[in-house]
């Protein structure tokens, strides 16, 4: 049974104008005006105008669970969103012609339910607010700052040019860690055939000599026959410890235990604090430069930086900040995750008054240095795991040699 709607809208001239039509639904009536070139600006079922839940719709709540929307659908839809508003689009027609555009089930469900909020009175940055798996924090603030400001496709610029930057930090990242992770992982492989598969059989040579085997053969052989007969013991042992090992660093104390043994290690541990350094100083100059004030942007920032311990420093430091101290000073005590030279850089900018510039500056000159680092680490890794592979594999190629290089002894005894 169709339903009554009274709406209000704007014409392809720009003229606003009202009227009535008949719909199965919500979101059959604005579909209608859509397909008549109208923009609406307000939708009333029966004259009372239909207010947005504060839950999402179970439908389009369940096609998001079903599937999570690529960063890169984001990326775009970001980026589509700003050329679209700095063409003159209103955001509502935006938001529905993204909708259509998508060929992602979840992300087109998605993008529909901020369109049904937006057209029924919801602030962009409150109905994103409801989807923070696909919308972080830093996200919302920033929206919501270029809601308030009037400058909104500018804000949308922003994040899209930050996902890009975050994606190719993190992209560069885990392609810098492929090709250890690929040797290690075939060293583990061609180890175990040795031990479980060439060991037991090369041992049959030998087991009708009744001689003392040398050594380091009989310490292979016992970890090969070990390994052999508990295997099932040792994979569940494995596991159980991957699984403790996982719940220990997801606790607070655990994590913060794991980061700060990471931070000590030479080498990878300034890997690391230039990592967390790159994100903080990129994403608080990001909201700073959207116009979110201090207090905001630096809780938002503290919650996106993935490290427990620059987290703490900047708890700290927004204390600090609220009862009026400079941000670098505060900065400046987690020595090892801010160096003193970039506590200096942000004092001088903050008396300048070009903090956002100046956060964005670092974060891009510290993101060259830590793909030099490494590129410099890979480099170092290559020949380390190399000659682990050759020591480990020549170690057990030895040993079950020995023998045959007594092999004349052994037939006398």
């Amino acid at each position: 049974m169709n339903a009554s709607f009274n709406y209000t809208a704007i014409d392809r001239n720009g003229e606003k104008i009202t009227g009535q039509l008949l719909a199965g639904n919500r979101a059959l009536a604005l579909s209608e005006l859509n397909n008549r070139g109208l923009t609406p600006a307000s939708l009333d079922e029966g004259g009372v105008q239909t207010e947005a839940k504060s839950d999402p719709p179970k439908g389009i709540a369940g096609g998001w669970k079903k599937g999570r929307i690529p960063r890169t659908s984001v990326e775009f839809f970001t980026r589509e969103l700003a050329n679209l508003l700095a063409a003159g689009v209103p955001l509502s027609r935006a938001l529905h012609l993204l909708s259509r555009q998508t060929s992602h089930v979840s992300a087109r469900r998605q993008w529909a339910c901020l369109y049904e909020d937006v057209v029924g009175g919801m602030s962009l940055a409150e109905s994103m607010g409801r989807w923070p798996k696909t919308f972080p924090p830093i996200y919302t603030a920033m929206v919501q700052a270029g809601e308030t400001g009037g400058f909104l496709e500018l804000v949308l610029t922003q994040i899209a040019d930050f996902q890009m930057r975050e994606n190719e930090l993190k992209g560069r990242v885990r392609a810098a860690l492929v090709y250890p992770l690929v040797l290690a992982t075939m060293a583990a492989l061609v180890m175990l055939f040795l031990l479980l598969y060439f060991i037991p059989r090369f041992t049959l040579i030998f087991a009708d000599f009744d001689a003392q085997l040398p050594w380091l053969t009989r310490m292979i052989v016992g970890t090969s026959h070990f390994i052999f007969q508990y295997h099932l013991a040792i994979v569940a042992i494995a596991v159980l410890a991957a699984l403790a090992a996982q719940r220990f660093y997801r606790s607070m104390p655990g994590r913060k235990q794991c980061e700060r043994i990471l931070l000590s290690l030479p080498g990878i541990g300034t890997v690391s604090a230039r990592f967390a350094l790159v994100r903080f100083c990129r994403m608080l100059g990001t909201l700073l430069d959207a116009g979110v004030p201090m207090l905001p942007a630096l809780r938002v920032a503290r919650e996106a930086t993935g490290n427990s311990i620059l987290a703490a420093t900047v708890t700290r430091a927004t204390e600090e900040v609220r009862h009026g101290s400079n941000l670098s000073a505060s900065l400046a005590e987690a020595s090892e995750l801010f160096p003193a030279s970039v506590a200096e850089m942000m004092s001088v900018a903050e008396e300048g008054g070009r903090l956002n510039r100046e956060l964005l500056r670092v974060a891009t000159v510290y993101e060259s240095e830590l793909d030099r680092r490494l590129r410099m680490l890979v480099a170092l890794a290559e020949p380390a795991l190399l000659f682990v592979m050759a020591v480990l594999i020549g170690t057990v190629v030895v040993g079950m040699l020995l023998p045959i290089f007594t092999l004349q002894e052994l037939i006398q005894t």
